[in-house]
């Protein structure tokens, strides 16, 4: 069996995948601490609750990826003679689908508590011989759960966008937005307050709908991915790489014209490469080697593709695999 050749990050991404890796570390272990300090604070409110656990998921995405990138770069094998760079595509999945299904459960929770008109209390508590009402310290660890995180996901998503990695994205623009979530429950703390009790079963509706945003977006982009969808990279359109694989291998004398098919597999681009013959003599082994070499050098995320070859009026029919 032939297996695809091994496809690293290029040598001028390998510190930015590093910086990543660091970055997600970074994440999933001050995540953590939110998740630990939120929960002994949250009480019985319904938005801290829902900020909980948003934060709790939150811990998926870095993970997943931090799991995926050590199994994208295994060597192909004959149990799987494509490699492993679906893992991608799988850990972009799981976040999507993990965020979706907890946003709707928020929104079923917040919805009947507003219905059920339930009037959570914040206590008070004594600290240091004084009495401190629960709503401050609740509101310290909300800002300390949504800055540092929005700092961290504004650092991720340029390198999302280098590495071509959806996952890392989706996670790095889930932290991004964490303010909000943030601040959604800070307005819901500071409403039970005044008296307003529903306030805060209406900021935790607020942050469920932006969870379930979020997380169908993602979700619809994943599973289309995996359905070997045309490639949408990051920061590139995928119908103008095509065109510029296409014009690349039309400007070898020996190809009449040339029409490429492409799919995203994980952060590379998997596809066939049809070209018609100016004449009947197939080209030498040199010439097609030419042509990988055309494709490779295109864009680094062009990983595995098939050249067909065929003659003027006939529909290409042999293959040299990239």
């Amino acid at each position: 069996m032939r297996l695809a050749q091994q496809y690293e990050y290029p040598e001028s991404l390998q510190d930015d995948r590093k910086k990543a890796i660091w970055l997600e570390r970074i994440t999933f272990i001050y995540l953590l601490s939110v998740v630990g300090v939120m929960y002994l604070v949250m009480g019985a409110s319904q938005a801290m609750k829902a900020a909980w656990l948003e934060d709790s998921l939150s811990l998926i995405p870095p993970l997943s990826f931090l799991i995926a990138i050590r199994l994208v770069s295994k060597a192909p094998s004959k149990t799987f003679p494509f490699g492993f760079h679906r893992a991608s595509s799988i850990a972009y999945l799981a976040g999507s689908l993990a965020l979706f299904l907890m946003g709707a459960y928020l929104m079923y929770d917040s919805s009947m508590a507003l219905i059920k008109q339930e009037k959570p209390t914040i206590p008070t508590v004594h600290m240091f011989g004084t009495t401190v009402w629960m709503g401050w310290i609740m509101i310290g660890v909300l800002v300390y759960s949504g800055l540092p995180a929005a700092i961290l996901g504004r650092m991720k998503l340029p390198l999302a966008r280098k590495l071509n990695d959806k996952a890392l994205y989706a996670d790095a623009a889930m932290n991004s937005a964490d303010w909000q979530t943030a601040s959604a429950a800070i307005v819901g703390i500071i409403g039970i307050g005044f008296g307003f009790w529903w306030a805060d079963a209406v900021a935790a509706l607020f942050i469920s709908f932006s969870i379930i945003k979020d997380g169908f977006s993602n979700l619809k982009d994943s599973g289309a991915q995996l359905l070997d969808r045309t490639p949408e990279p990051l920061g590139t359109n995928g119908e103008k790489l095509r065109q510029a694989i296409c014009d690349r291998l039309n400007e070898l004398d020996w190809v009449d014209r040339s029409d490429v098919r492409l799919r995203e597999v994980g952060h590379l681009v998997f596809g066939d490469a049809f070209l018609t013959m100016t004449g009947d003599k197939r080209p030498s082994t040199a010439q097609i080697e030419e042509a990988e070499r055309i494709v490779r050098d295109t864009d680094w995320r062009v990983g595995d593709v098939s050249i067909s070859i065929g003659h003027s009026g006939h529909s290409p029919n042999s293959e040299a695999g990239l």
